[in-house]
């Protein structure tokens, strides 16, 4: 997907499902449920293709999920990957965090669901820049429980 914000995608995925008479139910499927997840790289309009799918088969929803970078978010990422790497403000993390500045307030993934003889099936549309953050939120996250992991252990030696 070559644009920065999904909400015109958002805007014709809405209107397309409608128009199958398909029901949108808003909700996230997590990764810890079993799913198939549709394949359609190259394809633009993979998403129209399991749309139709969820019709062919029956679906009476299709669960409808979409992330939007929160400024407050971001804010709160930045001052989470200064601290992480303080003094350095040339961080790799820092920097990153900084630059998707530019991206608050932008609709960036997507994710359509539907169930079919007990297995989900998800299509997940998303922008490069919504990727590299979730990349950056898992490097923080996993530098945060080292951080807890020793300051545990020091507690540990002491007693």
């Amino acid at each position: 997907m070559s644009t920065d914000n999904l909400l015109s995608l958002k805007d014709d995925m809405v209107a397309f499902i409608e128009g199958h008479g398909l029901h949108r139910l808003p909700g996230y499927v997590t990764e810890d449920i079993p799913s198939i997840v549709w394949e359609g790289q190259g394809n633009p309009d993979a998403w129209k293709d399991f749309v139709e799918m969820a019709k062919h088969v029956g679906a009476p929803f299709v669960t409808f999920s979409e992330m939007t970078l929160e400024r407050e978010e971001l804010d709160a990422l930045v001052e989470e990957a200064g601290e992480m790497n303080f003094p350095d403000e040339e961080a790799t993390e820092l920097v990153e965090a900084q630059w998707l500045r530019k991206y608050a307030g932008m609709l960036g993934y997507i994710q359509l669901g539907f169930v079919y003889q007990g297995l989900v099936f998800l299509h997940e549309t998303t922008t490069e820049w919504y990727e590299r953050f979730q990349t950056l939120l898992e490097d923080i996250e996993s530098f945060q429980d080292i951080v807890i992991e020793d300051h545990n252990h020091e507690h540990d030696e002491e007693e």
